[in-house]
């Protein structure tokens, strides 16, 4: 089990990004964490495991260097890393048993709601599914059965808040874990261990790796319980990333905070540029006066980052628009430094039933932005040319 040293936590945002979790390489003393490429390591006589690595599914040094550094970001003392941010949440549902209930915001990432509904509830646990920017709804849900409060804030793609503080009292009161998805808001803009939650889940594939090219999750806490405890889900279990994908994900977070600063840039200028446009009917980002928890914004972020969606009024405008950019790639997936479009009712959430999609709004003609970090005039200019091109 990894643990954040309290000198990383004593630094700067920026400082931890670059610095936090690293030790020198005994070797040569590479700058750069290597990549420990080995599934087993020599011990120096039975029982005597050297310096306490002895298989790779169980500790890793490349892996354990992300662990301490993305815990730092987040202001906690204990990372694990996985090897999605679907198997993050897995290990964290593991904590629960059979007849165990969670209360969950409605408007979550399709695939975990599909792991949920089509997974987890045919093994016992039961969910509720709320819209968690009303604390009030997330109250009345609890049971006796709590044992979870589950959250994603900003919520994907709808762009809801959640009130963590609150969540993590209601959690409280019913002796629940408060877990958090900060993927979208990353711990640049948002640190929920801070606000009260137990335990912070991110999906490495997006704004921390950053770069589109791995897929990795983690679970980050304070509590050393719940460390003892995700720990031997993570080895149980094995759903672990390989350590190229670590190495990635450290170059990644390196630049963390340079990064969120221009997709937080881009974001606001688009997201104002848009509500302008005739064309567009509505768009959802936190970061506008506009939005209805635009004040819980901020006062639980630090700033609003660069995803938008849009709704455009039509399944046909929405697909010929989505096709007409030329600088956003039509993609599944976010966080990139390169911009990309979506249509989350046939990509990211198209296995969450179509009644639930409508009932939160996430209509057909919506559209989901990733804003990237390219030059802002030139995303403008695309995105000008594609909604005229969509009629």
């Amino acid at each position: 089990m990894t643990q954040v040293s309290g000198e990383d936590l004593k630094r700067r945002f920026g400082t931890r990004a670059v610095h936090a979790g690293h030790i020198p390489d005994p070797l040569a003393g590479a700058v750069m964490t290597p990549i420990y490429q080995t599934s087993t390591y020599i011990q120096e006589g039975l029982g005597r495991p050297r310096r306490g690595y002895e298989y790779a599914r169980t500790r890793n040094p490349t892996r354990e260097v992300l662990e301490r550094n993305v815990a730092a970001l987040e202001g906690g003392r204990h990372g694990f890393a996985f090897a999605s941010g679907l198997a993050a949440l897995d290990a964290v549902l593991k904590l629960l048993s059979a007849g165990d209930h969670v209360v969950s915001g409605e408007n979550v990432y399709g695939g975990s709601h599909r792991q949920m509904t089509l997974v987890w509830a045919r093994l016992g646990l039961t969910f509720t599914f709320v819209d968690a920017a009303e604390t009030a709804s997330i109250a009345a849900a609890v049971t006796p059965r709590t044992k979870m409060v589950y959250a994603e804030t900003p919520t994907n793609p709808m762009m809801r808040l959640c009130d963590l503080a609150a969540a993590g009292e209601i959690a409280r009161r019913a002796s629940a874990l408060c877990v958090v998805d900060n993927t979208f808001a990353t711990p640049y803009f948002q640190r929920p261990l801070e606000l009260g939650a137990d335990v912070v889940l991110h999906s490495t594939t997006k704004y921390l790796n950053g770069h589109s090219d791995m897929v990795g999750g983690m679970l980050i806490v304070n509590r050393d319980d719940l460390a003892e405890r995700i720990g031997f889900v993570q080895n149980a279990v094995g759903a672990v990333p390989g350590p190229f994908d670590c190495w990635l994900a450290l170059r990644g977070t390196k630049t963390l905070a340079l990064r969120m600063r221009q997709h937080d840039a881009n974001g606001r200028r688009i997201a104002e540029w848009l509500a302008q446009h005739p064309k567009v009917e509505r768009v959802y980002y936190p970061g506008l006066p506009s939005h209805p928890q635009h004040e819980l914004a901020c006062r639980q972020m630090k700033g609003f980052g660069g995803m938008i969606s849009i709704e455009l009024g039509s399944v046909e405008r929405a697909k010929r628009f989505a096709e007409g950019t030329r600088i956003f790639a039509l993609a599944e997936s976010l966080g990139g430094v390169e911009s990309l479009v979506g249509h989350p009712a046939s990509m990211t959430h198209a296995s969450v039933p179509p009644e639930m999609r409508r009932a939160m709004g996430l209509t057909d003609s919506l559209v989901r932005l990733s804003v990237g970090i390219e030059e802002v005039e030139d995303l403008i200019g695309d995105l000008e040319q594609a909604l005229a091109a969509a009629g």
